[in-house]
């Protein structure tokens, strides 16, 4: 299994309809790729929630995000860690 690469938040990111902050990050390193979901807070103070990975060098990838049922205990653990992030998701699920 790969080394989880520490990224730091809150941190910047922008898109093309608007940019924010990182504020909270759950992520583990897989077999294959590093899977995250993150809160993003944008400068206008709206909350979204972004499913994404990197890969085991650390660059951000541009693809769909796809989790395998045996990273399901990396991502809760990691889950446990944010807050603001697990709040959103509980929303979204009811």
């Amino acid at each position: 299994m790969a080394k989880e690469t520490v990224r730091t938040t809150p941190r910047p990111f922008s898109l093309h309809w608007g940019s924010g902050r990182i504020v909270e990050e759950a992520s583990y390193a897989g077999e294959h790729h590093e899977p995250a979901i993150q809160l993003l807070e944008f400068d206008d103070g709206s909350l979204s929630v972004r499913f994404c990975y990197y890969d085991h060098a650390g660059r951000f990838q541009r693809s769909p995000l796809i989790v395998a049922r045996d990273a399901v205990a990396g991502m809760r653990a990691a889950l446990a860690k944010t807050p603001r992030l697990r709040s959103f998701l509980k929303e979204m699920v009811g």
